[in-house]
């Protein structure tokens, strides 16, 4: 199995929430479908939760632990697999696959005996679709996109840039359907993108490379790439992401 985390935030129930998962297990699905038909669940009650339901930087490290023995006696008992962690509304909660349940209470013991200070609850069920891992936490495509766009903003501070320097952002977008090209093309231009050339991807489909000034600072650009994403769908086209170039100062450099 891939062990590919990631981490991102998304609204449950009106409340925030941090969710982490094993991306890289998703290649995998079909078959741990019927080798881990049954999700387990560890949810504990923060004691110390900020304002907002989420994780204190003085508990974290308790919590922390508390996942590192669970994910211990996990292998120690060789019942399954750690897939997501959620943290909101006060609570983390811990999730997992399983292959049986009959040992599910010695785990829980086992990993649990040094946090008899929480109040804690766990269980299991049938879950053979998969449901929980590709319902809640995998991330829909406007998350990833987010996720995404988060670890370019990221790349970008840690060369030198502020985020807050208006430059040129380069997009793309594919379509199967050329007829939607001088449409689509309108509809980007009516927001003020310049259209750069069209383009083919690997895979034989046609596309678009486009251009605006904008800032890539994080909560703008997640603002701009929901729009594109609202716009490309609309055409039935595939909005594949962002680019630009490292502003310091006045000076620009490739990424």
């Amino acid at each position: 199995m891939q062990e590919y985390w990631e981490i991102y935030m998304k609204n449950l129930e009106g409340k925030p929430a941090s969710i982490q998962f094993n991306a890289g297990i998703s290649m995998e699905i079909e078959e741990l479908q019927y080798t881990h038909p049954i999700i387990g669940f560890v949810k504990a009650k923060l004691k110390d939760p900020k304002a907002n339901g989420m994780l204190s930087e003085n508990e974290e490290p308790e919590i922390l632990f508390m996942e590192d023995k669970l994910e211990a006696a996990m292998i120690k008992f060789r019942i399954g697999k750690y897939v997501g962690r959620i943290i909101s509304d006060g609570y983390v909660t811990f999730l997992y696959y399983l292959q049986f349940s009959y040992n599910w209470q010695d785990f829980i013991e086992y990993a649990l005996n040094e946090h008899a200070s929480y109040e804690i609850t766990n269980g299991y069920s049938d879950d053979r679709e998969w449901n929980y891992y590709k319902k809640l936490l995998y991330p829909t495509p406007r998350e990833w996109q987010l996720i995404q766009n988060h670890k370019v903003c990221d790349n970008l501070k840690e060369q030198g840039d502020s985020l807050q320097v208006p430059r040129a952002i380069e997009h793309k977008v594919y379509f199967e359907d050329v007829e939607i090209k001088e449409e689509l093309k309108k509809a980007l231009e009516k927001e003020g993108f310049v259209i750069k050339k069209e383009i083919v991807n690997e895979d034989g489909m046609n596309g678009l490379d486009f251009y605006r000034l904008d800032k890539p600072f994080y909560h703008d650009i997640d603002t701009l790439t929901l729009s594109l994403i609202d716009i490309t769908e609309f055409y039935n086209a595939q909005y594949d992401g962002w680019e630009t170039s490292v502003v310091k100062s006045s000076l620009a450099q490739g990424i």
